[in-house]
């Protein structure tokens, strides 16, 4: 049975927006679309052909954060204020930051809320999405991926990922990136967006961090990073 996964490198500008289409079909992966310079038509259309679809960005806001601001707007915030950990993180950053392993950027207090303010039109433009990963869109996180694989995920954006390049195709053998390789090697937009690829596989398959349910009430609003919990060899 063959089964497609896409993976989204989302910038805030389509120059630096990547996809990547991966088909799976016996015990092999294949890159058969990689292409930079994406708009959210095509995002959304490419979303449209898939059973998963993994975007590398947040997909909501701290649900605290969110409050606060309201809040402030409305001049109702009373001292104290919620500890800053809590409007800067989500449920599912700070989950992570407690682990070993990158560190998710904050969505309210980094420059990654420009992504954001992107992904959020994006959504509305595809309708209800179930932001705790359960339906075709999954939010994903390249680095987090890379580091429960056992490969270098950190620097790699400016350094060159030529040499991490190889070592995924090392471990993993049965992925095929046939003329994209070039790509890939060149850009760091087009490899997060094979990596998002296979992290939104390991989703379709059940095997990444699930929330428990009191993470799942957060994460309906404030999204939720599906970090893969299985081997990459396990994928195909």
């Amino acid at each position: 049975m063959t089964v497609l996964t896409l993976g989204v490198d989302l910038a805030a500008a389509d120059e630096r927006t990547a996809v990547a289409l991966v088909e799976w079909a016996d015990g092999r992966a294949t890159l058969r679309e990689l292409a930079l310079g994406v708009t959210d038509e095509r995002i959304a259309a490419d979303i449209g052909r898939v059973g998963k679809a993994g975007i590398d960005c947040p997909l909501g806001w701290p649900a605290a954060f969110v409050s606060f601001v309201a809040d402030h707007q409305t001049g109702r915030v009373t001292a104290p204020v919620p500890p800053r950990r809590d409007l800067a993180y989500r449920v599912t950053d700070q989950l992570l930051r407690d682990r070993p392993g990158p560190n998710p950027l904050s969505v309210s207090a980094d420059l990654i809320a420009h992504v954001a303010f992107r992904c959020a039109g994006l959504l509305a433009r595809l309708g209800p999405v179930d932001r705790t990963g359960d339906g075709v869109i999954v939010e994903v996180y390249p680095a987090a991926a890379l580091h429960r694989w056992g490969l270098p995920h950190s620097g790699y954006k400016k350094a060159g990922q030529g040499s991490l390049l190889d070592h995924l195709v090392a471990a993993a053998p049965w992925l095929d990136l046939g003329d994209f390789e070039p790509l890939c090697r060149r850009s760091h937009d087009a490899f997060d967006a094979v990596v998002a690829a296979l992290a939104a596989r390991a989703a379709a398959l059940g095997r990444t961090l699930a929330p428990d349910e009191p993470q799942r009430a957060a994460a309906r609003t404030e999204g939720w990073i599906a970090v893969p919990t299985c081997d990459l060899d396990e994928l195909s």
